[in-house]
This record gives structure tokens, sequence and C-alpha cells, in this order.
């Protein structure tokens, strides 16, 4: 069982009904995956038979987890400072350098990966996601019935906050994932072995290799006829970037043989 993971709010919570005397506390200690029940006291709390410490400081943009004795923030720092952020609706994002890496602005990140993923139709499908993150795309595409994902994530990092994001999906059972540069490691995949592609790349000032006609010609190389592609590009403003990314991305993927065309956030094609 994971340990339990706190968060500014949930933090408040214990400490408010231990200053009301009240001896349980109804909660969630998965970032609302789940309720749980713990026993409350004025010098910390008790949840499955162990007892917990309040925290001295508890962060307002930081999730906590119990390792060696103690709460500590779900973030590491080794080319760049990588974190779990939560969020209102309790699935949670995650900052690299304090970029946001994940929407959030007007809802669940989670529920933003339901949307996109439905527009690939995973059912029955191998799937590749080239950048995996939390595996939010993944999740849904197994959700979805799909029969297989191929999962690729370069940073050793972000996979270690899969493994204490309780809404991350678990390996195995279908999705496979595999830490490397889909950039490097796209040309080992075999022509039209996959069905379909989601593609939710960083921003293109930080990895505008993701976004070039190379790239595209071998995403378009691996993927079946009439296969569908999702690219998300977020709404950069043309104004402060001084580009067009979508339509760049649209233009591109025409010339690697796909029909493609605006779609939400992001550009959705089919390989002619």
């Amino acid at each position: 069982m994971m340990g339990p993971l706190l968060t500014q709010k949930v933090h408040a919570t214990l400490h408010a009904a231990a200053r009301a005397g009240a001896p349980t506390l109804e909660c969630s200690l998965d970032l609302d995956l789940s309720r749980t029940t713990v026993e409350v006291g004025a010098a910390g709390w008790m949840w499955n038979g162990q007892r917990f410490p309040y925290l001295e400081t508890c962060k307002e943009r930081t999730v906590y987890h119990w390792a060696d004795g103690a709460f500590q923030p779900v973030s590491r720092f080794s080319t760049s400072l990588i974190k779990l952020v939560p969020t209102e609706w309790g699935p949670p994002t995650f900052e690299i350098n304090g970029i946001k890496m994940l929407p959030t602005a007007h809802g669940s990140p989670y529920a933003d990966a339901e949307r996109k993923v439905g527009l690939i139709q995973p059912r029955g499908k191998v799937i590749l996601d080239t950048c995996g993150g939390l595996g939010y795309f993944a999740a849904w595409c197994l959700q979805g019935q799909a029969r297989q994902v191929l999962s690729y994530e370069k940073n050793a990092d972000v996979i270690w906050l899969r493994s204490l994001n309780p809404w991350s999906p678990a390996i195995g059972g279908g999705l496979t994932l595999t830490l490397g540069d889909i950039a490097e490691q796209i040309v080992t995949l075999p022509g039209a072995s996959v069905d379909a592609i989601l593609h939710d790349p960083p921003r293109f000032g930080t990895a505008g290799e993701l976004y070039s006609q190379v790239f595209y010609d071998q995403l378009a190389r691996v993927l079946k006829r009439r296969g569908r592609l999702f690219h998300y590009t977020g709404a950069p403003n043309k104004l402060t970037s001084g580009r067009d990314v979508p339509n760049e991305v649209v233009k591109r993927l025409c010339n690697a043989g796909f029909v493609a065309e605006l779609k939400g956030d992001g550009v959705l094609a089919v390989k002619k």
C-alpha cells in the first residue's frame, strides 16, 4: 500500500479537526482518489496503525510523501527541479523548473487526458504514447480497452513521480514504459506497427526536435494507414512567441502524409 500523501489543504483539515477535539476525521490521503478515516490528536494523527506528525511548514503548491520517518516534498533536482503539484480536482500536475507540464487552468488534467484520448478511439488498438509524463494518456487508453500502449519517457525523475502518484497507471497489463527519448527511440520501431499515436511534447522552445519535419516523418512511418494522431500543442500567444506553432504543426504533418486540422488545444491528424 502506498504511504500517505499530504497537501496543505488536507494538513489544515487534520489540524482543524484536532483543535476541535474530533477523535476521527474522514479525508483523502491519496490526492482525492479515495477516502479514509484517520485518528487525530493534538500531537499527531494515526492511520493504518502508524502515527504521523503534523508538519512544521506545509507549502501550498507541494505534495508531501512519507519517507525515512518524515514527510518530504515529492520533488527531485537532478538536472532540473521536478515536482508533483496538487490541483483542486485531485489528480496532480507536475512542473519542470517551474513550468507546468499539464493544462489545469480550466479543469482536471486527468479529465483533459480523457477527452484527448477519446479523439484517437483507443479500443483494440496498439498506441504509441510518445511523452509519457504522469501517464494520464496511458491510463485512459487502458480504460478505453486499448490492446497495447507503448509509452516513452526520457526523464527518470518523472518516472519516479509516477511511482508516487496514485493517479498514474501501473506498468503491465498492456502498458510498457520505456526510459528513453522518443526522438531517438522512434527509429527502432517497425514501420506501420501502431494503430494510433498520442504526442504530448514539452513546449516548442524546450523540445523543438519533437516538432520537426524529421520527427513527423518518423511518426508517419510507424503509423498504419488511416491511423489517428493527436498532437497537443497548447495555445501559445503568437504576439509573444512570434510564431504560430499549431499551424506550423499542421503544415509539417501534412508534408509527412497526414490530413491534419486544429482541434481544441492541439492538432488531430489521420495518415493518408
